[in-house]
């Protein structure tokens, strides 16, 4: 190290040390300390994890599930996503068809009839997973890169992250702790995924750098998911973006837009929110005439505009 150099070390030394070097030499005096026991109030407050799991502190863990995504999804310059909502229930084609199988040895019409369904359902698996794929290869050609993210689950969510893995792509997945067992399939970039302790943040994880939601069939969850950015598209709390349903015959069989307007409970220029597709191509060619091929970024400073 050169002059220079040294006299710019020094310009630039740190003035106090970090938390990472105080929290370092702290930890092993505090394990030999007579107060070191639980409940008790020596531990530094930003390691003690009993005090941050107080009531009292909630805002704080509000505030560091909001942020801790954030930072990283800013190290990794992720500034455009398709996020892909849909059911943790649908099997992968390959799976759904040895149920079948299995099903029609065991003889029982009931389970037959479950495994016909399942495999029928499997095609949207197929089919987000293809979407995924292409979304992340076509989406190489821009400037901004789009990248998928999902739930991190099984089902239509490991589809859409097992896409982007097929062709060499980053994607992300938000996890949810559920009161059932629930771990992130394989298929998620390591370093992108997350795990929330708050649904209302992770869903403002979703919204946040999207620029099309794309909806499989799905559920409570899904449902949800879909309804909540409708409402906030309508109410122009987000910005208008393509929210795309795969399946019209499912969608038109769960729910009635065009009674909702009837009824005068939606204005009949909200039926142009969402939009029926069939296939991966056709999802993409949506998503490639409403943008122009010029797919924006999200962000425009350091921290996500719609916080």
């Amino acid at each position: 190290m050169d002059a220079k150099e040294q006299a710019k070390q020094r310009l630039t030394e740190r003035n106090f040390p970090s938390a990472e070097q105080e929290a370092s030499i702290a930890a092993p005096l505090a394990a030999r300390h007579r107060y070191a026991r639980p409940g008790s109030s020596y531990r530094l407050a930003f390691t003690d994890t009993e005090f941050l799991l107080r009531e009292e502190l909630r805002p704080v863990r509000m505030q560091l599930e909001l942020l801790k995504p954030e930072l990283i999804q800013q190290e990794h310059g992720i500034e455009s996503t398709v996020v892909l909502y849909g059911s943790a229930r649908i099997k992968p084609p390959e799976e759904a068809a040895a149920l079948l199988e299995a099903a029609h040895a065991a003889g029982d019409a009931a389970q037959i009839r479950r495994a016909e369904t399942a495999l029928e359902m499997s095609a949207y698996y197929a089919e987000a997973r293809r979407f995924a794929a292409i979304v992340t290869e076509r989406s190489r050609a821009h400037a901004t890169p789009i990248y998928v993210v999902t739930g991190g689950g099984p089902g239509i969510m490991e589809a859409g992250n097992r896409g982007a893995h097929d062709v060499g792509g980053k994607s992300i997945g938000l996890n949810i702790v559920l009161p059932h067992e629930q771990a992130p399939n394989a298929y998620i970039t390591p370093e992108l995924c997350f795990q929330f302790h708050y649904f209302a943040l992770r869903k403002m994880h979703f919204v946040m750098r999207s620029i099309a939601l794309v909806c499989f069939p799905g559920g409570f969850g899904t449902l949800d998911e879909l309804f909540e950015t409708l409402t906030l598209i309508q109410n122009r709390k987000s910005r208008a973006r393509p929210v795309l349903l795969f399946g019209q015959r499912f969608w038109r069989k769960l729910f009635d837009l065009d009674h909702l307007v009837d009824t005068g409970m939606i204005a009949p220029q909200d039926l142009h929110l969402v939009r029926f597709v069939e296939s991966a191509e056709e999802a993409w060619e949506v998503l490639a005439s409403h943008y122009g091929f010029d797919l924006p970024p999200t962000q425009t400073g350091e921290f996500a505009d719609d916080i």
